[in-house]
């Protein structure tokens, strides 16, 4: 099995990469997040890598980090939840606020995904709730909270990227004192500053 790759960027596409390794090009699918990471055509990368396998598909799925990858494997075994969903939840959110989602039971903020429906994302907070709650130690310390959806959903009714959306009201202070207006607004202003 194919576990990482060290290779040069030949050719960036817009959910994979086509890295050389020794006299072979490998095309990868990556996350949005990973994308970004890999640097200008001609650089050396390395990539943490999962191998795809079934009777008509054979496809290498690349990720900057063990975390990222470990992530990946955990959606894919949710049923109903194929490697192209899980690319995108992870382009959408970063793993922090993904894992996050599912622990605090954010049904709202997954089913923002594109390719996510609320059945989907009920089906991935039941079934891997209890595995991220002891895999993601941190998570709880992160401040994103699950009271947070309707803030993202403002956010990305005004045009907002779901990632966008969640990285501004991570930003956001916690007090019980600030009404939701109050919180879009210092939302709005975290985003203009940008």
């Amino acid at each position: 099995m194919i576990v990482a790759m060290e290779g040069t960027l030949e050719r960036r596409e817009l959910d994979s990469a086509v890295i050389k390794v020794g006299s072979v090009s490998l095309r990868v699918h990556i996350p949005g997040s990973t994308l970004e990471q890999l640097g200008s055509v001609g650089d050396k990368v390395y990539l943490q890598t999962h191998l795809y396998l079934r009777e008509d598909n054979v496809t290498l799925y690349g990720f900057a980090s063990a975390e990222e990858l470990g992530l990946f494997q955990n959606l894919i075994s949710v049923s109903g939840v194929g490697p192209k969903a899980a690319l995108s939840l992870l382009s959408s959110l970063t793993p922090e606020q993904l894992a996050l989602a599912i622990v605090n039971g954010s049904v709202d903020i997954l089913s923002q995904v594109p390719g996510i429906g609320k059945k989907i994302a009920s089906r991935l907070v039941l079934e891997l709730k209890g595995k991220l709650e002891k895999g993601w130690k941190r998570v709880a310390a992160l401040p994103l909270a699950a009271e947070s959806a309707d803030i993202v959903a403002a956010l990305i009714s005004l045009g907002y990227s779901l990632k966008e959306a969640t990285q501004a009201v991570s930003a956001l202070p916690q007090s019980s004192e600030l009404s939701l207006e109050d919180k879009v607004k210092l939302a709005l202003q975290q985003l203009g500053r940008k």
